[in-house]
């Protein structure tokens, strides 16, 4: 399957489509660490993440994994594990992932810089749960938590999710 971002707030699959936040400063194809940007460009989903204390496993052919309280992201680009998943309490800059907002409720993983991660090319880059009013993000993708847990039924290691730094004129259905 292929999930389809068309800036400037819609994401598509088999033919639906919905409404989604993107990075503050838009979509680009040159990303780097700390720009805001969502980056263009077609990438694998890797697992799901989710809170286990809020909600059941989401349904999907991908990897799940329940998060916990100690669980981070590194995003420190000088640091041997940039743009992993981390335990906390951890030396290096990172971002908690356990929140006491819904917006990582679930978190799908983007394949993007990350086989190899080279350093300063953008880390923590999500499909998220979306703030109240979409407002932007620091560069993931996020969606209304019923369209999330709608779309990954039909995830699986093969589906890929495509970033278009174009502009669209449709509008979407939410």
């Amino acid at each position: 399957m292929e999930i389809k971002v068309l800036p400037p707030d819609h994401l598509t699959w088999n033919g639906r489509r919905v409404r989604c936040a993107l990075g503050r400063s838009g979509i680009l194809s040159d990303k780097q660490e700390g720009d805001g940007a969502t980056p263009a460009g077609t990438f694998p989903l890797r697992r799901v993440l989710y809170r286990a204390d809020r909600l059941p496993a989401p349904q999907t052919g991908l990897p799940v994994q329940a998060l916990g309280p100690d669980d981070g992201w590194c995003d420190d680009p000088a640091d041997p594990a940039y743009n992993r998943l981390i335990q906390r309490p951890f030396a290096a800059r990172h971002e908690k992932l356990w929140r006491r907002d819904h917006v990582y409720d679930v978190i799908v993983e983007i394949g993007h810089n990350d086989d190899p991660p080279r350093p300063g090319l953008g880390s923590a880059v999500f499909i998220h749960v979306a703030r109240p009013g979409f407002d932007p993000t620091e560069g993931c993708v996020a969606l209304r938590i019923e369209d999330l847990l709608a779309l990954l039924p039909g995830c699986d290691e093969a589906t890929v999710l495509a970033i278009s730094a174009g502009k669209s004129t449709d509008t979407p259905t939410r």
